[in-house]
Formats: structure tokens, sequence, C-alpha cells
């Protein structure tokens, strides 16, 4: 029985009400008007139900699915400007006692070689990433409660939020581990992370415990309430997401929604963001097992619709996608990005690692973070490494009250630029610096309130004369 409030897994993304939203869309495909209604509708901003989604996804009348895209766009514009939050994931160790189908840390392979990092190596691979620029990180690690316990990944995010090298400070630490108890939820709110970030994989629960034979994550109840026992804890960002290739897409896309409906009802508060990641090759996984793979139009025609349904929601494409593919999609919805990722533990400080065979996942996009910034600054973009929301307490419902009311771009726009100047003067090369000091002075005659714009150019300056951290 579906019920968005339950605390029940199989309640709250309940499969028949999944296949039921499937079989509607699908029935109602060619109903032009009530396509033509649902879009403009949802240009209010106001999002769309998981069933009306999936009918938008649905739709392949051509006119129409221009509109759909052209929506989205100016959904984007109007929450997120041309802003793009830029972060980078650490892997900490490939441990793991789970035995994941599509993942190549699973128990059973013998021949990636294991690794977990030391504090002194995490110290060094966080120097790395700061001498690249990076102010925010996702840390990863496999499911090991030997290797990998609780205890270890508090001491190494106070080990990263300890490094000072140069100008260089991680400012925030999102956390993607596997699921929890409320205490240990408790304990990742006191160390200071960000979002607790945790992939569904996918929402269809027999086909979820076929590919998750063994371990503890095979118990998807367990897994699919992890976002309930993090907000019960005190953590109200949270990134939710599904391995799109795993299942059918039209079938995760709607229990995705869901997952997003129901936390919204029960917390107040939906996803801080939601991950788009598709399956692709690692180390002893070949994306030809898998038949649900999908093209790069679906994928697109994906972020599109995530977009009108859920425009409050910061959306994340990794490095597991093309430059080409990552373009499009900005467009469409994504509002963050990483750069310069390395998906193998010690990857960014051990140059002889091989990541193709030590990887996590092959990465498709391997520019450096400066390539990918001067890219942004190319399309029109600006490159934010912004960390304000979580140090100032703009987080879960206080965050979505301000975005939703437009008042978080009064912080966004300037805290973009101003973490952009601090990356132009100490990381950037000299053609990118270039590209940013023009888009800083573009950008900033654009900001409506004066007081707010004399404000953001004073902290440039100071910037610019060796002054750091400034924040709305």
């Amino acid at each position: 029985m579906y019920n968005k409030r339950s605390d029940t897994a199989t309640e709250f993304i309940d499969h028949d009400e999944i296949m039921a939203s499937i079989q509607w869309a699908q029935d109602n495909r060619d109903n032009l008007p009530l396509i033509k209604t649902l879009i403009e509708r949802a240009d209010d901003c106001r999002g769309l139900s998981h069933r009306e989604a999936a009918l938008l996804l649905e739709c392949a009348d051509e006119r129409l699915n221009g509109e759909i895209f052209a929506l989205a766009k100016r959904i984007k514009h109007r929450f997120y400007g041309n802003r793009i939050v830029m972060f980078a994931p650490l892997y900490l160790s490939n441990y793991c006692v789970n035995g994941c189908l599509y993942c190549p840390y699973h128990a059973k392979n013998r021949t990636i070689p294991r690794r977990k990092l030391t504090q002194e190596e995490i110290a060094r691979e966080v120097i790395a990433l700061q001498d690249m620029g990076h102010k925010r990180l996702a840390i990863e690690a496999g499911e090991h409660p030997t290797m990998n316990p609780i205890e270890y990944i508090l001491e190494s995010i106070k080990t990263i939020y300890s490094i000072r090298h140069k100008n260089g400070a991680i400012r925030r630490v999102n956390v993607n581990i596997a699921a929890t108890t409320v205490e240990n939820y408790r304990k990742l709110k006191e160390a200071g992370i960000g979002t607790y970030i945790l992939f569904q994989e996918t929402y269809h629960k027999e086909d979820y415990e076929r590919l998750h034979p063994t371990g503890p994550k095979s118990n998807y109840a367990y897994h699919t309430e992890a976002m309930d026992r993090a907000m019960q804890a005190g953590i109200d960002d949270v990134g939710i997401g599904v391995l799109f290739g795993l299942q059918r897409y039209r079938y995760d896309f709607v229990g995705l929604l869901m997952h997003a409906e129901h936390l919204e009802s029960v917390y107040g508060c939906g996803p801080h963001t939601i991950s788009v990641p598709r399956i692709c090759p690692a180390d002893d996984i070949d994306t030809r097992d898998f038949e649900n793979v999908i093209n790069d139009d679906i994928f697109q025609k994906i972020v599109a619709v995530l977009r009108i349904a859920v425009p409050y929601t910061g959306m994340i494409v990794s490095t597991r996608e093309s430059a080409e593919s990552r373009r499009k999609v900005l467009e469409l919805g994504v509002s963050q990005l990483s750069g310069g990722s390395h998906t193998s533990v010690g990857g960014y400080t051990d140059d002889e690692l091989d990541d193709d065979t030590t990887a996590q996942f092959d990465v498709s996009d391997r520019r450096t973070l400066d390539e990918v910034v001067s890219w942004l600054l190319d399309l029109g973009h600006i490159p934010s490494f912004c960390t304000a929301c979580y140090r100032e307490g703009r987080t879960g419902d206080r965050f979505m009250s301000l975005v939703k009311s437009g008042q978080i771009a009064n912080c966004c726009q300037p805290n973009a630029m101003m973490t952009l100047m601090e990356y132009l003067e100490d990381y950037a090369s000299p053609s990118t610096r270039e590209k940013g000091l023009k888009m800083i002075e573009r950008e900033a005659r654009l900001i409506p309130n004066e007081k707010i714009r004399s404000k953001t150019m004073e902290y440039i300056r100071r910037i610019s004369s060796g002054e750091r951290d400034f924040r709305f």
C-alpha cells in the first residue's frame, strides 16, 4: 500500500504505485493537451508529482519535448543562474564486504589492489587537492566493519579539516558511506559534515536483492530507509541518487521522485541533491552485462524532467560522463560538477597508480580542474567553490525556504564570484585567470542589490590583496 509518509521502505517506495505510474504515463503519452497543461503548470516552479513527471519523460512529441527542454533551462537559470559548484571525490579505502555485482570493490574481486589510506596519506591527498584549488570534498569508502569503521571515517574528517597548506583549506566535507545507524549519523553531524550522500542504486526490490547478494548492503529496507535515520539524527542535507542502467530507467526515475516526495512529506525538506550516474566500465565490470544501459538522449531527458519535477534540488554529474555529455546536461539542470577527479584510493598523490585497474569506475572526463574551470568560463558559467551556506547554517528547510523565495541569489552569486576570485589568485593558469577576471567584472554589474554589489567588490579587492574566506 503506497504511503509516502510511512517509515517503511516498501510503502513509501511502493512497487505497484511505480508500475501504475509508468502504465498511466504510457497510456497518456499521446494526450498532448494534458502534457501541454503539465508543462504550463510546471512553469510556476512548484514541481511535479512522480506520476506527472513520468508522463513528461514518456512524451515523444518533438514540439512538446522542445518545450520541456526549454522549461528545464529556464528553471535551472531561475534558481541557479550560471553558477556551477565544484567538488572532488576523495577515496579513503576500497576494502568492502559487500557483493555488489556492478562495483569492482565487491568482496569477491581478487584482482583489484586493496588499499586504505593512513591519516598521513590522507593529509597528502588533501594537500594535493588544495593545490588544485578544491574547497569541497566528497569522501568515499567501501563498507567494512573492521577496516573502515565509523571511527576511521570520523578521524579522517578531522584530519581533512585540519590541513592548511598555503592558502588552501577544505571548507566542507560531504560523506558518501554505507547506510548506518542513527547514532553514527549523529556522530557524522557532530563532525561537521555537509551533505550525507547515499545512492539507492535501484529502487526495484527484487533486482536490488539480486544485485546485492551478500553483505550488509543486501538489506533493501535498511538501505532505503537510511535517509530517514540520517534526518532523524539531525543531518538535514541529504543526497540521493540511482545508478541508471541497473534497472529499467522509467522504474528508477519514478522511485527517485517518490523518495524525494517521502522526505519532503515527513521531514519538511526534500533531498539537497540528486545524483544521476550511469553505469560505466571498471576493473572487472563490463557494461555489456547490463541490458538497461541508457543512451545520451534518454540521459538528457531524465535530467531535464528531474529539474522540472524538483526545481529546488541540486543535481550532480560526475566525471563518469564525457565532457560533451556534461556540457549538454549543464544547461538542462545540473548544478554541481566534479573536476580533476581520481576514483582510486591514493590517486591524487601516487603518479604510478593505474586508475583503470584500481578505480571504482572509469573516468571519462580526465581534464584537470583548471581545464574544467576554463571550459566552464568559456561556456558562460561561474565555477563556484562556495561552502558558505553550510557554514552559515543555511541547510535543510532553511536553505530551501531561501531558494524557493529567490533570496538565495543574494548570497550565491556574490559567494561564487568571491570563491572564483580566490581560485584565480591562488591556482589558475594565466589564461584561465584572464577569463575569470572578465567574468567577475561582467557578473558584478548584474548583482541587483547595490549594497551587496558594493560589498562584493570590496571583498574581491581584498582577496586580490591577499585576504581570504569572505562570505555572505
